[in-house]
């Protein structure tokens, strides 16, 4: 990181931000050409998990080429300078690289489903029908590496 002042290098202050966060942008590519989506997500301290339908665009990127970025981001206040270049924003961030994989075991979606209603709707104990877990796609991210950085 070109800016070692705002490196966060505390992993639970990481892990804090992947909890809060509410949008998850995922960055794939496929013959030299970039995507970006942002999704609704979960983490874990080794997983990023988010769910879609089982075909289109994003599915058949990830199906041919697993390999992603993630940024996701805490926007803070608008800091304001004395000249133009001066104004600036806090914010708190964090960008990883990882591997794309999708879960197909019905026991495992329920847990990564329950890990993302758990995060939006702040409930516990959910209940999946079976046709609806045949129709949705889960797929997981397994970290490699994350940085976090802040200012302000």
């Amino acid at each position: 990181m070109r800016r070692s002042d705002k490196e966060i290098q505390d992993s639970a202050e990481i892990g804090s931000i992947l909890q809060k966060a509410p949008v998850c942008r995922i960055g794939m590519s496929l013959e030299d050409r970039p995507y970006v989506i942002p999704v609704n997500f979960a983490a874990t301290s080794t997983h990023l998990y988010f769910h879609s339908a089982k075909t289109g665009r994003k599915m058949e990127m990830l199906q041919k080429n697993p390999f992603v970025c993630f940024e996701v981001d805490l926007p803070g206040e608008i800091v304001e300078g004395k000249t133009a270049c001066a104004w600036g924003m806090a914010y708190k961030s964090v960008i990883g690289f990882g591997r794309a994989f999708f879960i197909e075991s019905g026991e495992e979606k329920k847990k990564a489903l329950d890990l993302l209603m758990q995060k939006y709707s702040g409930r516990d104990a959910f209940l999946y029908a079976d046709d609806v877990l045949d129709k949705v796609c889960v797929i997981a991210i397994s970290i490699d590496n994350v940085t976090g950085k802040r200012s302000g």
